[in-house]
């Protein structure tokens, strides 16, 4: 029983690294995958690599050719688009359900996340953490903090559009949308926050297109062919 446990563990924890290396781009879109070397970079066997390449071919983050390899899928545009779906009704919905009396802590919280988001040495992964915490907060100020797991499971192709798009666009735009949006929740005005908020999660579609016009190589169009190995961009 404590083996099994074990290996659980194991394989859990190799595919949370995993995962985090594809949604970081540490692993970026097209990128050959090879279990030898990836077992050797993290210290484990093949198997929990394997297993956890697995798991993250079902999330559609990892593609397998028989006879060929195993790739980081590239970012796919239209679950790009579902996942922003999912994530802007959730949004949009909580700011209808804002309380008349809000809690000053959360309150608070967000100010401070706010002002750690307009720190000039802020790195890309750093902000991405606070615009992530930001929008959590804004759903526990509604009382429904708990959905933004559901969203979180579902947006792993977003998430990476996301961060290519932080090297189109620099981190200070969004977070003045972040001010917009925080400033029209606290004066009360819900058709301008869901103004502001879905101009916000919007931006992601032009930075893809921007992106898409210099990297194409970045983008699923057919979820047939194999990435091309000389083609991938690394994102540093």
């Amino acid at each position: 029983m404590a083996q099994t446990n074990r290996r659980r563990t194991s394989r859990r924890t190799i595919y949370t690294t995993l995962r985090r290396m594809v949604l970081t781009l540490e692993l970026p879109p097209g990128a050959a995958l090879s279990e030898n070397e990836l077992a050797a970079s993290l210290g484990v066997s093949r198997t929990p690599v394997r297993e956890s390449l697995i798991l993250l071919a079902q999330e559609g983050l990892v593609q397998v050719f028989p006879k060929i390899g195993s790739f980081v899928s590239r970012v796919d545009p239209a679950q790009v688009a579902d996942a922003q779906f999912l994530r802007e009704a959730v949004e949009l919905a909580s700011l209808d359900d804002l309380p008349a009396e809000l809690d000053a802590g959360l309150v608070a919280e967000l100010r401070e996340n706010l002002e750690r988001q307009r720190r000039a040495e802020l790195g890309i992964e750093e902000f991405f953490a606070l615009d992530e915490a930001f929008h959590q907060g804004l759903l526990r100020l509604s009382g429904h903090g708990s959905a933004w797991t559901t969203v979180a499971a579902a947006k792993g192709h977003l998430d990476r559009a996301r961060r290519l798009g932080l090297h189109e666009t620099a981190p200070p735009v969004f977070t003045d949308q972040h001010g917009e949006i925080l400033d029209a929740v606290l004066a009360g005005d819900t058709a301008s926050a869901r103004a502001a908020m879905r101009t916000h999660l919007r931006a992601v579609f032009h930075d893809i297109e921007s992106i898409r016009a210099h990297s194409p190589e970045l983008f699923a169009t057919d979820s047939t062919s194999v990435p091309v190995r000389r083609n991938v961009v690394v994102w540093e």
